[in-house]
């Protein structure tokens, strides 16, 4: 037999509700510099004070800490909508927002004060630390895709000298055959000069007189001034001694690479990606330097 009963008709309505009632307990601000976390503690009815470190610290270590300072608690990080957020979250990322702190029964809104601006003389500092960190870190920790990649420029460094020696040796060659046709013309010019300034003395006092002369040495020394604008025209440079023995030596150097078929475009491309290597070489052995011999890591002058 079911017997039905009536129900009660002084509270027609029911309403449930949570027995987490929110809270402003829980307080995080700054102090002497730190992000600085207070929470009471249910089981101890306390309060604890915990120093956050946002860049380094997620909600599960915040969790962990706070299970490690009362071992009965229970609690979660919800935010302000009452999601739960995973144990991952940075707290870097949490306190962009507000968000509710959940111990065992109790719900704690949880507000992230402003960001205090750190000095320009305290962010020096910082970065210059981080970069000495960095530094000890390569220095006593060589990771091995650093010699990984000094055993390939190694080896590409030996390919190189490799191709360049033969290339080297006609350079040598070369340079030593230009460098005596240069010297050759210098010491032509040198005899024509004074064969020229020898017999103009002689046509003026043994042969005919200034008078006769006069008209002859006036043009050629007009002569040699359209020589050298005619240089000029022809060069786009003024005619300096030392620039057209350069001019000169080039020119002997080019024409005796072509005869010996000298690729002169090849050897330079093959110097300048050697001296890059070199520099790569160098720059990655920088950070190990102290576990390398001296030789090694003095550059030659």
């Amino acid at each position: 037999m079911v017997h039905h009963r009536r129900a009660f008709q002084r509270h027609p309505n029911a309403f449930f509700c949570s027995a987490a009632v929110p809270s402003s307990e829980v307080s995080l601000k700054y102090k002497y510099d730190r992000l600085v976390l207070e929470v009471p503690l249910p089981s101890r009815n306390e309060k604890c004070v915990f120093f956050l470190r946002p860049m380094l610290m997620n909600v599960g270590d915040l969790i962990s800490d706070l299970q490690k300072e009362d071992p009965g608690v229970t609690a979660s990080v919800l935010s302000k909508y009452g999601e739960r957020l995973s144990n991952s979250t940075l707290l870097e990322t949490l306190l962009d927002k507000d968000f509710k702190l959940l111990l065992n029964d109790s719900v704690h809104d949880v507000c992230p004060p402003e960001k205090v601006n750190v000095s320009s003389e305290h962010a020096v500092q910082m970065e210059d630390m981080k970069h000495v960190v960095h530094l000890l870190h390569a220095a006593l920790n060589t990771p091995e895709h650093h010699q990984i990649k000094e055993r390939k420029l190694l080896e590409k460094l030996d390919s190189l000298k490799q191709e360049l020696s033969p290339l080297e040796k006609m350079k040598a060659n070369l340079t030593r055959k230009a460098e005596f046709h240069t010297s050759r013309a210098l010491w032509t010019g040198m005899a024509l000069l004074s064969v020229q300034g020898g017999a103009l003395a002689w046509l003026t006092w043994w042969v005919y007189s200034w008078d006769v002369m006069e008209p002859v040495t006036y043009f050629i020394t007009y002569a040699t001034s359209i020589g050298a604008f005619s240089y000029f025209v022809l060069t786009k440079q003024d005619y300096l001694y030392t620039e057209a023995k350069d001019r000169q030596f080039l020119k002997y150097f080019y024409k005796g690479a072509s005869k010996v078929q000298f690729n002169v475009t090849r050897y330079n491309s093959l110097r300048e990606e050697l001296a890059q290597v070199e520099d790569d070489l160098h720059r990655l052995r920088y950070p190990t330097q102290l576990q390398l011999p001296l030789e090694q890591i003095q550059r030659k002058p």
